[in-house]
């Protein structure tokens, strides 16, 4: 990659994007363009083929050397670059191009640009955040060919323009110094968006053309919470930005001293406070007093990293260090919740015309039984270390809760029977389809847990990854609100507990609207949970 830099003053330019992480940002900017290596082919098909295996090692044992480096998502993403590498068919096309006489370099870059295109064109948003990954993949083979590094270095305190970044690219910066990251493209839901909100790294994404040919600005402001970017900004624009971040770290440091604190609104309710985790990783080095149990543990993770699915075994030994984390406090994890934007290979269905309305969540696990009876195996072995919930995503009938909870049943009563430790901990729903939210007092749960992300999306009929309906997917539109308030009361009624663990509950402009329905609880990651504690205290029931 190339840096590109320019020193000359413009009127200030205003791009609206799509937030993929929050966070306020100021720095000269960092205009990455793509490289061109030069490498000189040996003109033997034989010798290319072997130069090309070589390079794919290369890039593979690469990768694999950071993996054991790094933990938890950081990790899952690069074991995702590595799967890759080891799936023959993604190099087919190019040892066949090389046996007609192209060199490796050649044929390897024609053949991942084919397949990044099919990746970028794909109707399903979750298959085009991939691209990127493609890209890296694509770039680290001929890095490797060429003998060069393709990885560009950006200086600490940079905002990186681009058409999209690749997780090397972002891996390679220093962030600590701030920055943030501003693309044309991209998505919320790429591997580099997940990694910025991991490392509090402001992005903005979908800006679209960059209009200001061929010369990058020399200063912009990324406001990562509105998802928009001023670009040579006017000295009094810059300087009311300055004053914002002033007072968003204050309010910041602030709320970090109340951290470990209970939240209590400014009328004196108490609002339990959760954490969502993708796995033990998540919370090493966490403090647990921060929270009051764990809201939502995501099990996707077991099978996406892993070569195969995951045996009962290793996902008890992974739900019992979450259990032993807690010490005492409750822990929700939420069963395998695949399909939609999160296919596993060899498991998901693929093809669906419509994957959000498809096969996926509870409906795939009640498809696949002998995945699903491992896991619940698994789960019940695990509550004997702390206080248990396991909650069931995509729940639109109670038929789903009832065959789920005697699959559960019979698992306890055959662990039982072979007299090994296990309990049956409670079995509870994702409130994610409005018709659930609309009977929810028909389910026999033991409790609920609104999903505001997909229960937004299908309440809305709009997805937030699709730029040109992004805006109707408002988890603060009053027809999203009428069904979390009937949830409440639903739950109020059957005197059962329920908690939000979507995208809504960390979204602080939300904080007085959800609270305002009747919860008491809302589960989000670790490092929302003191901003929120300080937003629960400025709100009134």
């Amino acid at each position: 990659m190339t840096v590109l830099a320019r020193s000359d003053t413009v009127t200030e330019m205003h791009l609206i994007g799509r937030t993929a992480s929050p966070g306020l940002a100021i720095g000269p900017v960092t205009m990455l363009t793509a490289s061109v290596t030069r490498r000189t082919a040996s003109n033997d098909p034989t010798q290319e083929a072997a130069a090309l295996r070589a390079a794919i090692d290369g890039a593979r044992a690469e990768i694999a050397e950071q993996v054991k480096t790094i933990q938890g998502e950081v990790a899952d993403i690069l074991e995702f670059q590595v799967a890759m590498l080891e799936d023959d068919a993604l190099a087919d096309a190019a040892f066949k191009a090389i046996s007609t006489g192209i060199a490796a370099d050649q044929a390897w870059r024609s053949a991942l640009d084919a397949e990044i295109a099919g990746y970028r064109s794909a109707e399903d948003e979750y298959f085009r955040a991939r691209a990127a990954d493609v890209v890296d993949i694509r770039d680290r083979v001929l890095a490797h060919l060429s003998g060069v590094d393709a990885v560009a270095r950006i200086a600490g305190g940079s905002i990186v323009a681009a058409d999209d970044i690749t997780p090397s690219i972002f891996l390679a910066a220093d962030w600590s110094h701030g920055g943030a990251i501003a693309l044309t493209g991209g998505s919320p839901s790429s591997h580099v968006a997940m990694l910025a909100r991991s490392r509090g790294t402001p992005m903005v994404v979908g800006l679209g053309p960059l209009l200001w040919n061929g010369q990058p600005p020399a200063l912009a402001l990324v406001d990562g919470d509105a998802g928009t970017v001023i670009v040579d900004p006017e000295p009094e624009t810059r300087r009311q930005f300055e004053q914002r971040m002033v007072a968003a770290n204050a309010a910041q440091a602030a709320a970090d001293a109340g951290r470990v604190a209970p939240a209590y609104t400014a009328d004196g309710r108490r609002i339990a406070v959760l954490l969502n985790v993708t796995g033990p990783e998540d919370l090493a080095g966490l403090d647990p007093a921060i929270c009051d149990g764990i809201g939502l543990v995501r099990t996707e993770f077991l099978f996406e990293a892993s070569h195969g699915l995951p045996d009962e075994d290793t996902q008890y030994e992974v739900y019992r260090r979450i259990l032993e984390w807690a010490e005492g406090r409750p822990v929700t994890i939420r069963t395998l919740d695949a399909g939609g934007d999160k296919p596993i290979a060899g498991l998901t269905v693929d093809g669906e015309s419509n994957p959000f309305l498809g096969l996926r969540g509870i409906r795939l696990s009640l498809a696949r039984p002998e995945v699903f009876s491992v896991q619940l195996r698994a789960l019940a072995r695990a509550a004997v270390h702390g206080v248990l919930k396991v909650m069931l995503p995509m729940i639109a009938v109670p038929t789903e809760l009832d065959r789920a909870g005697v699959m559960l049943d019979a698992e306890v009563a055959a662990l039982t029977a072979k007299g090994i430790a296990c309990a049956r901990p409670p079995l509870g729903i994702m409130i994610e389809v409005p018709a659930a939210a609309l009977c929810a007092e028909d389910f026999g749960a033991a409790f609920y847990s609104i999903g505001s992300n997909d229960l937004t999306q299908y309440t809305m009929a709009a997805a937030r990854d699709i730029g040109a309906v992004a805006d109707l997917n408002d988890a603060g539109h009053p027809a999203v609100l009428a069904l979390i308030a009937r949830t409440v009361e639903a739950a109020r009624k059957r005197d059962v507990e329920v908690s939000l663990c979507g995208d809504a509950a960390a979204d602080i402009r939300l904080t007085t609207a959800l609270l305002a329905t009747g919860l008491t609880s809302l589960s989000v990651a670790s490092v929302t949970v003191a901003r929120l504690k300080a937003a629960i205290a400025k709100a009134s029931s």
